[in-house]
């Protein structure tokens, strides 16, 4: 069995369908459906079970067994940026993950676990390391105490276990995340109601809609996962993205081209975000390359047209 945490949500479920690809279902999906939304997330999915997270979490707690486990990618966490409910986030995020890594080192499963980008704040580095890090919310907080608390623990572990520091991930099974969602679905909805795309103008130094980020597809955050997972020598925190930054407006191109129509409107900068966005993101990929992983990501010009694709055949 494999289990995955998450497994209703956006990348979660994603795995879930990977998983699946390789003819894989006996899959345990560990969630919160108290937003019901999520279930349509696996309604093409083959799993085995469905637990809650709090009774799995229970049961993690007081050392219980699940049947032969041959891993765990966890990925249920509270992911809102805006949430500044500290207690709540680090339930959620960081003791949630302490037992959960617990639980596998114990047995000696393979776990793989969800890290953000975040943790590096504003850079302008993105590379593993503690003198990079400097989180900005709560929720980049939780990851990045994780992070610590597992890093003098790493080698100390038989096991393998795997901290992968998503970018910023677009693609299918995200349209429950709400204002949460990516660039690319927000772009493609405002395209569809109004053909016009809102951009920020200018900010630390990057013009109108040209700052950058690290934009991967969510097709290449499964494959890295599953990568990590046919490769058990490979433990540590890495980053996961495509280490290429693309601008805002190559996003916006890339769906107003798929669309074959449409405006950018430039807006003034959110005050309440001045210091606290991320205007520069790119992944440093040394980490990863080193260890062996060749895996090729979509630029956003392959990518964005492959999402939308998705989302116009299910009329979202």
């Amino acid at each position: 069995m494999i289990i995955v945490t998450g497994g209703a949500g956006f990348i979660g479920s994603n795995l879930v369908q990977g998983l699946n690809a390789r003819g894989i279902s006996d899959i345990l999906v560990v969630d919160d459906l108290s937003d019901g939304r999520k279930c349509l997330n696996l309604a093409d999915a083959d799993i085995h079970d469905y637990m809650d997270r709090d009774a799995f979490l229970r049961r993690v707690q007081a050392g219980d067994e699940f049947g032969p486990v041959e891993a765990v990618f966890h990925q249920g966490a509270c992911s809102a940026t805006t949430e500044w409910d500290g207690r709540y986030v680090m339930a959620v995020n960081y003791d949630y993950s302490k037992a959960v890594l617990g639980w596998c080192v114990e047995r000696g499963v393979p776990l793989f676990y969800a890290s953000s980008a975040s943790v590096y704040g504003m850079g302008p580095e993105f590379r593993e390391s503690r003198e990079f890090e400097r989180p900005l919310n709560m929720y980049a907080y939780s990851k990045f105490l994780f992070d610590c608390h597992l890093r003098p623990l790493l080698p100390r572990i038989d096991s393998q276990v795997v901290g992968l520091r998503y970018f910023n991930v677009y693609g299918p099974r995200e349209q429950h995340k709400g204002g949460m969602a990516s660039v690319a679905y927000h772009f493609n909805t405002q395209l569809r109601e109004s053909g016009r795309l809102k951009l920020f103008e200018g900010s630390d130094g990057f013009g109108p809609g040209e700052q950058r980020r690290d934009f991967i597809h969510v097709d290449d955050i499964v494959a890295i996962n599953l990568w990590l997972f046919d490769n058990p020598q490979v433990s540590g925190i890495f980053n996961a993205g495509t280490g290429r930054a693309q601008s805002f407006n190559e996003v916006a191109h890339a769906a107003i081209d798929w669309h074959g129509r449409g405006e950018i409107e430039y807006i003034p900068f959110p005050e309440q975000l001045k210091g606290r966005y991320q205007s520069f993101t790119e992944a440093d990929l040394s980490a990863l390359r080193a260890a062996g992983c060749d895996h090729a990501f979509m630029p956003v010009e392959v990518g964005v047209p492959r999402y939308l694709e998705w989302l116009a055949e299910r009329g979202l």
